[in-house]
């Protein structure tokens, strides 16, 4: 069994040295485990940091592309490596990385496929309020959406079997941590969570650059999260309550009319006549996103049976046939046996 501990990285020169010194190097039930950092586009000396503290893979993206994007390309990376469970862990040392076996534990005794260490957000300073409540927010939405019961949604620590790994497609640009445990939930996978703990603040928070973007990227996360994942009961309420409205303005023109007074009311007919026009065509568009919705299932599907010949061809062969070995130089000033680069456009 092999365990690969994945950190996304962004210019992380400062604080990725205490987060990998922090790191297991062995985990019960587990015969190896390995570090593979994703460098995405760094302009500072991440990659060097990377090196120096025994980093076994090194994938890089030659621009910034964002978190969602970076944990997108490690799973890959993992999964081609012959990782048996991923860990995905943040390079800012935010999490307590001695509850790596906990997180890790649920896998192996066959418990879970997605384990997601839930944070004390109540008690964690650095965190505003309002922060606070969008991260519950978040988290039961995504409770609605996956069917699933997962306290801490938005948090990045988690451990993912193979078998899940493969089936996990990230649409969105800024973050994975939503979409995953919703894809999971609908995927019939099974999510367990477990408290974990975090350690100080070293930085800002890359996604949070200021309160009303966030609250502006998460409101509108929440909302994509709906029409993609639900998009029938987004589209069904909506146009529902269009048509009730537009109902209720069409009983009372009548209500008017067949008592006697319905002079003066046509205003009513015609704004009646519109919204039950706009909440019919409405439910229209939830029956249709309902129909491209089974599409993305089935092509999802088909991806996950693509990825899952790839890797077969890729472990007959022998190892991932992309990797490029540093030199010997690197190697000589590396304390490691196996550290590899690849580059991802």
């Amino acid at each position: 069994m092999k365990l690969i501990i994945q950190i996304p990285c962004y210019n992380e020169a400062d604080t990725l040295s205490l987060a990998l010194q922090a790191l297991p190097r062995t985990v019960p039930g587990f015969d190896s485990v390995e570090w593979l950092i994703i460098d995405d586009g760094s302009a500072d000396k991440t990659v060097k940091v990377a090196q120096e503290n025994g980093v076994d893979h090194i994938v890089q993206h030659a621009h910034n592309q964002g978190l969602a994007r970076a944990f997108t390309t490690g799973i890959n990376a993992c999964l081609h490596r012959g990782a048996d469970v991923i860990v995905n862990t943040d390079a800012d040392n935010q999490y307590d990385a001695s509850c790596i076996p906990a997180l890790t534990l649920e896998i192996l005794e066959n418990r879970a496929d997605m384990v997601v260490g839930e944070r004390p957000i109540t008690t964690i300073e650095h965190f505003s309020p309002i922060k606070k409540m969008l991260q519950k927010l978040g988290s039961w939405v995504v409770r609605i959406a996956s069917a699933s019961n997962v306290p801490d949604a938005p948090s990045g620590f988690r451990a993912i079997s193979r078998a899940a790994a493969q089936r996990l497609v990230v649409f969105s640009d800024y973050t994975y941590t939503l979409e995953t445990i919703i894809q999971a939930g609908q995927k019939g996978m099974r999510i367990a969570s477990i408290p974990v703990g975090v350690n100080e603040d070293l930085r800002p928070s890359r996604l949070v650059k200021s309160i009303p973007a966030y609250i502006q990227r998460s409101v509108m996360t929440i909302v994509r999260i709906f029409v993609i994942y639900r998009p029938f009961r987004f589209f069904g309420t909506i146009g529902l309550a269009i048509f009730g409205m537009g109902a209720l303005l069409g009983l009372r023109f009548l209500w008017f009319y067949f008592t006697g007074s319905g002079d003066g009311h046509i205003q009513s007919v015609i704004l009646a006549g519109v919204l039950v026009g706009m909440g019919f065509q409405t439910i229209l568009v939830a029956f249709l996103a309902d129909l491209l919705s089974a599409n993305r299932k089935l092509l999802e599907e088909l991806r996950a049976r693509s990825l899952q010949q790839e890797l077969n061809e890729t472990s007959q062969q022998g190892g991932y046939s992309a990797a490029v070995t540093l030199n010997q130089h690197n190697r000589d000033q590396i304390k490691t046996s196996t550290v590899d680069q690849t580059t991802t456009s």
